[in-house]
């Protein structure tokens, strides 16, 4: 069985449920990952630290309540948005990804899981017609880009403790990418959560409907 002890130090109150869905999360990423590249093969040794652990990140800015609904586009392998289905089982997921393999992965690993209030579909998400509390996405696209992908997607009227709206996990210098915006997000820092190395670059912006 893999070790969650990543995840347990930052999610202490998980219920044995979470933590058995977190356990075999990786071995079945490993199996997908040798038919299908979803995730860098180096990487595979720091999964619940880059992948899992980075995702969960929007679990400490943001609660969602139950009901929610949560756009992830780009979603790759299934990253942040499979994570977070498994901490918020009575929120609804919808993963997104223009690659057609990558949501074969995101698919077959939710159905593994019997994750229930995850739906993944191939495509863009300008194409997308619902609209959501939130979208979600980990370096996907510039942030410029981004707004415009998702304009109409998110609904104005929220019930969760922020206002509805888009959280992107970055990395790097942001400067240049946010110019314009500074008045209209906001940047925090993922060291802030989590004390690894790795998450000293890391940052989360939010942009409210």
């Amino acid at each position: 069985m893999s070790d969650i002890s990543p995840i347990e130090k930052y999610f202490p109150s998980l219920d044995e449920l979470q933590k058995s869905r977190f356990r075999e999360l990786k071995d079945l990423y490993v199996k997908w990952n040798n038919d299908i590249n979803v995730i860098s093969r180096k990487d595979m040794d720091s999964f619940y630290e880059h992948h899992v652990l980075h995702s969960l990140a929007i679990a400490k800015f943001i609660e969602f309540r139950p009901a929610s609904q949560v756009m992830d586009i780009g979603t790759g392998g299934g990253f942040p948005g499979i994570p977070l289905a498994i901490l918020f089982p009575e929120v609804d997921f919808f993963l997104i990804d223009s690659i057609g393999k990558k949501i074969k992965v995101v698919t077959e690993v939710a159905n593994a899981l019997q994750l229930s209030n995850v739906e993944a579909a191939k495509g863009r998400a300008e194409e997308v017609e619902q609209t959501f509390d939130f979208v979600l996405t980990r370096a996907v696209a510039a942030f410029p880009v981004l707004k415009d992908w998702v304009n109409g997607k998110i609904r104005h009227k929220g019930f969760n403790h922020m206002p509805n709206g888009i959280i992107a996990l970055k990395g790097g210098d942001l400067t240049e990418e946010l110019k314009g915006y500074e008045k209209r997000i906001k940047v925090v820092d993922v060291s802030s959560y989590f004390s690894e190395p790795f998450f000293e670059t890391k940052k989360i912006v939010y942009s409210p409907a």
